[in-house]
């Protein structure tokens, strides 16, 4: 998978060489306490949410009424997890493997 050349900047490089220095999530916490908003946190982690209950076949309806997310941000991360650059799949199938461990 390609990456969207409109990303990738300097700027956007130094931000995720930041978060890879993070050590745990309590340093998680702090950094992105700082960085973000409330509601930009919550937002990504809203689709992460969503990619993994689409990912175990969970059907609009219930991931909407479990997460809160639109039908519109459910069709959005469902398109990327489809066609996008392949990170939710990595990140997933990380947790999944984090979980049986």
């Amino acid at each position: 998978m390609s990456i969207d050349k409109r990303l990738r900047s300097n700027f956007v490089d130094d931000l995720f060489d930041a978060t890879l220095l993070l050590q745990n999530r309590e340093e998680c916490y702090r950094f992105f306490e700082d960085v973000c908003t409330v509601g930009e946190i919550k937002a990504i982690a809203q689709r992460l949410a969503v990619a993994k209950k689409l990912d175990v076949g969970e059907i609009y309806s219930d991931i909407a009424n479990e997460t809160g997310a639109s039908t519109a941000t459910i069709s959005r991360v469902k398109r990327c997890l489809n066609y996008g650059a392949d990170g939710y799949k990595l990140v997933l199938e990380r947790l999944k493997k984090q979980d049986k461990g």
